[in-house]
């Protein structure tokens, strides 16, 4: 179906792809160079989709809603740092921890306060979460039964890469090995019962903010994605049963050119790499579909209104560069947590990009660009070295347990702070332009009895459980764990009987035991 008419404000006409073809050939085909459909913003918007979570569930919930009245049309849930360990609310390495990054899910009932008035039948969800993956998947399973929605209609993305966890981020739980299975089993759970939901969002977002360089970010994140086709048809799955429900998810930072670069060569890398390497036949399998949100490492304390202007331009790139959805950080998340107003201003500039600024109306509007053109063939030839000298020393996971990877964003991150210490690199407001006092706005403060509240919905939610069943629900997980047999089942039945993140992470720990970085 071809799109309507569309003219600008002049009264010219505006084609859905504008001029000749050019060697990356046409929006929508092989490689995908130009974006992953033939109309692009034309046949559909990105997705706005603010990260949010904060508190206990109650009150994330509510920031949802506010948003979901706002316009925004997805959800992307932040996890507090004990659960995305596998701690529960209630246990001492979490004391302090409690709804402080994001928010704190010791348990289904908490799943269910999270997405009260809320239709998962209707909304698409993404959630931010990779050691316990598993459990807070299977906790969104459940919620949809008990909404009535089949896990056939859910939708959304679970991040579940743990790969940048051991190279970037720092919240794995389980060494590699047993780490990579649950992946596996993840995605043939998901190829028979979740037809709709992204099994997983490779993540070279996390990989920039510890300081990587954009071309560095695409390559070790195209080569996790390597290393998690290869897990996955060792475990006897078929690539064109997999591959099409694969997502990744990239950082925009202040370089706009480079970045809409990058997304370009990022696309095309990942489908000739599915065809070629993987041998597929289906073009679905080759598409890379990815998430943006800006830079947070970008953002400043100081002069802290400049962020709007930074957030505008790095959402600009991920538009320009053909994401399929998009997260704008607030202004103020260099001093807190976002208030409900900084989200706000960050979910209208999606929105002005979306319907004012004209962005959105060709499909690859830089297409043709000499120096766009230009970037995009400077920046494959140095992914491809980076991602060559990856398979040399062994693929992905070796470059995980050996060190590569921390040793060159290291050094990249040297280098970028160095820069910006000598003055080479200009940051508005710090290193030039500064204001000698610094004014800042009102924050968002997490209310401490947040934590002691969590702890006792968590001791209430034992009091109540069957205890006779999670007891019996345990000792499978247990079995599970020690067996080939996929875990998803067990873990589904076990959060429907109410056993927490922490209990089910024990019990893997106790199996697989706890992963600890050589340094």
């Amino acid at each position: 179906m071809t799109p309507p008419e569309k003219l600008n404000g002049s009264g010219i006409e505006i084609p859905v792809v504008a001029g000749a073809d050019t060697s990356s050939g046409r929006p929508g085909q092989f490689p995908f160079t130009r974006g992953v459909y033939p109309d692009m913003y034309r046949g559909r918007l990105w997705t706005m989709r603010q990260y949010a979570g904060f508190g206990t569930a109650t009150e994330t919930n509510q920031r949802f809603k506010y948003l979901l009245e706002r316009g925004q049309t997805g959800l992307s849930v932040a996890f507090d740092l004990a659960t995305q360990i596998g701690y529960d609310s209630d246990h001492p390495m979490a004391r302090g921890e409690v709804g402080r990054t994001g928010v704190a899910i010791d348990t289904l009932a908490d799943m269910e306060t999270l997405f009260d008035g809320i239709p998962l039948d209707k909304v698409s969800t993404s959630m931010t979460i990779n050691s316990t993956a598993v459990v807070l998947l299977a906790m969104y399973i459940a919620v949809g039964k008990k909404q009535g929605v089949s896990p056939e209609k859910l939708m959304g993305t679970v991040q579940n890469d743990i790969l940048k966890e051991f190279i970037a981020r720092g919240t794995y739980i389980f060494p590699p090995l047993p780490s990579m299975r649950i992946i596996t089993d993840i995605f043939a759970y998901a190829d028979k019962h979740l037809p709709k939901f992204n099994t997983i969002s490779i993540s070279g977002y996390h990989i920039r903010e510890a300081g990587s360089t954009a071309a560095q970010e695409v390559a070790f994140t195209l080569s996790n994605g390597i290393a998690y086709c290869e897990a996955a048809l060792k475990a006897g799955l078929d690539i064109d049963k997999f591959a099409p429900r694969l997502s990744f998810f990239f950082a925009a930072h202040n370089d706009l050119f480079e970045e809409v670069a990058k997304f370009r060569v990022a696309r095309t890398i990942w489908a000739r790499t599915v065809k070629d390497r993987f041998k597929s036949t289906n073009e679905k399998s080759m598409l890379l579909r990815f998430h943006t949100q800006t830079g947070g490492s970008t953002l400043t304390a100081q002069q802290p209104e400049n962020n709007i202007v930074r957030t505008t331009v790095q959402a600009l790139s991920a538009i320009l560069g053909g994401t399929q959805s998009l997260h704008t950080n607030s202004f103020d998340e260099a001093l807190s947590l976002p208030t409900e107003k900084a989200a706000e201003i960050a979910l209208r500039t999606q929105q002005i990009l979306a319907y004012e600024s004209g962005c959105a109306d060709s499909a690859d509007p830089l297409a043709g660009s000499h120096y766009v053109e230009y970037l995009t063939a400077e920046m494959e030839k140095r992914v491809l070295a980076i991602m060559d000298e990856i398979e040399k020393q062994g693929g992905a996971v070796n470059c995980v347990e050996n060190g590569y990877y921390r040793n060159e964003i290291g050094r990249a991150a040297y280098a970028a702070q160095k820069a910006i210490e000598s003055g080479e690199r200009v940051v508005v407001g710090v290193n030039r332009f500064a204001d000698e006092e610094m004014n800042s706005p009102r924050i968002l403060k997490v209310d401490p009895e947040l934590e002691e509240n969590q702890k006792k919905r968590l001791a209430e939610v034992k009091a109540s459980r069957d205890n006779i069943r999670v007891a019996a629900c345990l000792e499978n997980l247990r079995k599970a764990a020690e067996s080939s047999d996929n875990i998803v089942e067990p873990v589904v039945e076990a959060v429907e009987n109410y056993v927490t993140v922490g209990e089910i992470s024990d019990q893997f720990r106790d199996v697989w035991s706890e992963y600890h970085a050589h340094n």
